[in-house]
Parts: structure tokens; C-alpha cells; sequence
């Protein structure tokens, strides 16, 4: 590749800017269906860019009534080079709660060299960088040095069946050489990072029922089983206080980081006390004994509460005793744990720790491996060198306790290296008010996608 990809990139950073924005506008929530349209705009959107970068074969393809369409393209004129599959995903979080955010959350607004809006990072922007690296190629040099096709979603926030159906179904035209996501953070500020792991997840629905309606706590109190009682008790049975989660046999298939990459996280300029109290703005770091901090995030499963419904919790005062109260449980889950094997475990084990009087139920909303790939290949080298020479730094590895499903799919399914390359930052709000994009990253990682394609071409 030339140099007329970079000259394009250096002279359209307002037209980058101002494309990214009408996406942003986009309220393309994927978890409300009243957004329904939106989410068909936000496709739409994408399908143009492509169309209009000169990709073939762009289509919307449909997933059935309750599915939201995925975006592909292709260029396929580079015989005997790789090809790239390119995700990236263009739903979003619902961006609750609104007064927290400080201008509106689908009225993108630059302050700082960041743009704030919801999608900002997660996963519009960098999305959209891709579109526009592979764009500067094409308009630039007339020709891309490699092979690409782009894959990209509107259910990622909700779970992502439509594309894990698409890709078991279709993995002939989804052949490729090695896939690229641009969906995770930099370890810290100017220090280029690629993403070598990821958390698997179980995410469930806890239902305890008692009594068949809501009764009156004075006429039935002390003799009528309360469900949001056994829902707290058998939250405390499902983890200690240490942070050990009690599950049997959940940590059967755990194993510890090598020696290697529990060196290299050492280290990484890692505060404790900045991340405790800057990033997470808390008063104390909890979890197992033992483990360091990274290791906690990255490397050991996890059980969280993420919220508790049921009864009455409006203004005033109503003494009831609900007949019904619901928790949602995630696991995030390490290398070798299975997520079929982890969901048999802890549904049994909530069979076991039911109190008397109390119905269970567990309902799985979402589940997906966890993830590692190998430094040792060429199109991880290949991505670590692009973005060595755009920083001006050497590129670190990291895991992230977050996960990807699609990751864990791609390389089970296509047999291919997953290529993580991301430009967020760790204070940009993904999932929470006044979420962000660092705009010298936005524009940084267009350099540097740009650079891993023409790296992939020699």
C-alpha cells in the first residue's frame, strides 16, 4: 500500500466525524422493540457505507419477526492474498439512567477531544473506524491489498442468537484467513494493546415463587414462605464473602495463566489504587485471596447479582409479601469451562439450596465460551507491529474479563485466529452515562487498521 491510503485518512477527518455522528444519532437500542425501526435505520446505514466504499454482494440479511438483520459485503479482487473478516456490531445499550448523562445520549457532543453519546465506543465508533480504514484503501489506492468481508450485527447487546445461527449455517461464505474485532479497550492511555482473552459467560433469570398471589404481611406474615427472602438466602449460598463461589464443581476445570503471561501482566502499569478509586470510584477492592487484581478480572470465573424485582417498591408503604421475585445471576467463565456444564451445576445446586415452601426456576438468557488465542501468529504480529507504528510504542497484551461470544464462535466454527484491536479507553463508560470515544484514538485506529491490512498484504 501506498501512501494515498494515508493522505485520505489525514484529509477527511471531518467527514469521519461528521459520519460517525449521524450514526450515533441512531437510537438503535436492540433490547427495546420499540426501537425496532431504528435498529433497521442503523443497518441501513451500514449497508450504505459499504455500498458506497464499493463493496459487492451488501446485503441486510433478515433473521426472522423478532431478529435484527445482519449487515455483509465483500471485496474479493486480491487473488492468492488473506482474506479478513471484519465484525463489528451497531446496536446499543439502553442509555438509562437519562439525568445522569450530561447532554443528551443520542445528540453526540465533542468536549475534550471525546465524543460523547451511547455507542460511542461500544461499538459504533469502532465500528465505523473499520468501515473507514477499508475505505481510505479503496478510495486512496483503488484496491485493497487483502481480501475482506464484513459481518456485521444488531444483537450483541442482547445476546447475539441471530449471528450465532448465521455463522453455524453459512461458515462457506464466511471463509476466511483470520477474523478482526474492534470492540475492546487500550490498557492504558497511549500504550497500544491487542486483547488475547476473553471471559466466557452464563447469564440467567432466577424465578422463586411461593405463595399463588401476594398476600397481606400481618394476616399471613411468619407463616407464608417469602420469595425474596429465599432469593437473598440462596444468593448467599451461591457465594461466600471471600468471594469463593460455592457452586460444586465449578472450579473443577479452572487453570492458571502461564508463568509467561503472569509476567507480562506484572508489568503493565497497573494502580490499584487509581483503579479502585478513579475508575471505579469505590472505597475497597473484594474478591478471592490470593489472586492479584488482573488475575481476578481476567484470569478466575465470577458470580454477580445484577438486580432483584418483585413486591412493591413505589413511594409509601404496602406490606405485602409478593408471590413472586426474580434475580438476575450472571458467571462470567475462564478457559476449558464449559457453559452447558457450568448451567447444569448451578442449576442443580439452586434445586439443593431452595428453601421449604419455594418454587425455583432458572431461565438461561444468554451463554458463550470463553476465549484465548495465540501471540504466535502472523496476523497477531501483523496487528501489534500496525500499532506500534501509530503509537510509537511497543504493543502489550492483555485478557479482559469482559466477553465477546462471537469470538469464542468464530474461531470453534471457522477455525480461524481472532484478532482483537481496540482503540476505547479504560474510563470511556461503555454500558453507563456519558459514555465516550477518545477522538485521536478514533482517528489513530483508522491509521492503524490501514496499516494492519497493508502488513496482511505483503
Amino acid at each position: 500500500m501506498g501512501t494515498s491510503a494515508f493522505e485520505y485518512y489525514k484529509a477527511n477527518h471531518d467527514q469521519f466525524l461528521t459520519g460517525l455522528t449521524d450514526l450515533l444519532k441512531i437510537p438503535s437500542i436492540s433490547t427495546l422493540p420499540e426501537h425496532k425501526p431504528d435498529i433497521r435505520r442503523a443497518a441501513e446505514f451500514i449497508a450504505g457505507e459499504l455500498r458506497g466504499m464499493g463493496f459487492d454482494g451488501v446485503e441486510l440479511i433478515e433473521g426472522g419477526e423478532d431478529r435484527h438483520p445482519l449487515v455483509y459485503g465483500e471485496w474479493m479482487k486480491a487473488p492468492g492474498k488473506p482474506t479478513l473478516l471484519i465484525y463489528g456490531h451497531y446496536d446499543v445499550q439502553p442509555p438509562d439512567p437519562l439525568d445522569e448523562w450530561k447532554s443528551p445520549p443520542f445528540e453526540p457532543d465533542v468536549r475534550d477531544q471525546n465524543i460523547y453519546a451511547r455507542g460511542a465506543v461500544d461499538d459504533k465508533g469502532q465500528t465505523y473506524l473499520l468501515m473507514k480504514a477499508v475505505e481510505g484503501c479503496l478510495k486512496g489506492e483503488g484496491q485493497l491489498p487483502i481480501n475482506v468481508k464484513f459481518l456485521i450485527e444488531g444483537e450483541e447487546e442482547m445476546g447475539g442468537e441471530h449471528i450465532e445461527a448465521y455463522v453455524r449455517q453459512a461458515p462457506d461464505r464466511l471463509k476466511c484467513s483470520a477474523a478482526l474485532i474492534c470492540d475492546t479497550e487500550m490498557f492504558a492511555p497511549e500504550l497500544p494493546t491487542l486483547t488475547t482473552g476473553l471471559r466466557g459467560l452464563v447469564y440467567t433469570e432466577l424465578e422463586a415463587r411461593g405463595a399463588g398471589h401476594d398476600l397481606h404481611s400481618g394476616m399471613y406474615g411468619g407463616a407464608a414462605p417469602n420469595p425474596f427472602q429465599a432469593v437473598a438466602e440462596m444468593i448467599v449460598n451461591l457465594k461466600g464473602p471471600n468471594g469463593k463461589i460455592r457452586i460444586p464443581g465449578f472450579y473443577k476445570r479452572v487453570t492458571k495463566p502461564s508463568a509467561k503471561e503472569l509476567a507480562a501482566w506484572k508489568r503493565l502499569p497497573f494502580n490499584e489504587k487509581n483503579f479502585m478509586k478513579k475508575e471505579m470510584e469505590a472505597t475497597a477492592l473484594v474478591g478471592e485471596k490470593g489472586p492479584s487484581v488482573l488475575q481476578r478480572l481476567w484470569a478466575r470465573p465470577t458470580l454477580e447479582v445484577h438486580g432483584i424485582r418483585g413486591g412493591f417498591t413505589g413511594e409509601g408503604a404496602k406490606t405485602v409479601i409478593p408471590a413472586v421475585a426474580t434475580a438476575k445471576i450472571s458467571m462470567r467463565l475462564v478457559p476449558e469451562m464449559d457453559p452447558k456444564e457450568v448451567i447444569k451445576q448451578y442449576t442443580a445446586y439452586v434445586k439443593k439450596i431452595t428453601p421449604k415452601g419455594i418454587a425455583t426456576k432458572v431461565r438461561v438468557l444468554s451463554q458463550a465460551p470463553a476465549s484465548v488465542v495465540s501471540t504466535e501468529n502472523r496476523f497477531i504480529e501483523a496487528a501489534a507491529e500496525a500499532m506500534e507504528q501509530v503509537f510509537k510504542k511497543k504493543t502489550v497484551y492483555m485478557r479482559s474479563g469482559g466477553s465477546i461470544p462471537i469470538a469464542g464462535l468464530f474461531h470453534e466454527i471457522l477455525g480461524v485466529p481472532v484478532v482483537m484491536m481496540g482503540f476505547g479507553l479504560p474510563d470511556d463508560n461503555l454500558h453507563a452515562p456519558n459514555e465516550k470515544f477518545y477522538l485521536p484514538n478514533f482517528y489513530r485506529g483508522i491509521e492503524a487498521v490501514g496499516k494492519y491490512l497493508a502488513l496482511l498484504g505483503q
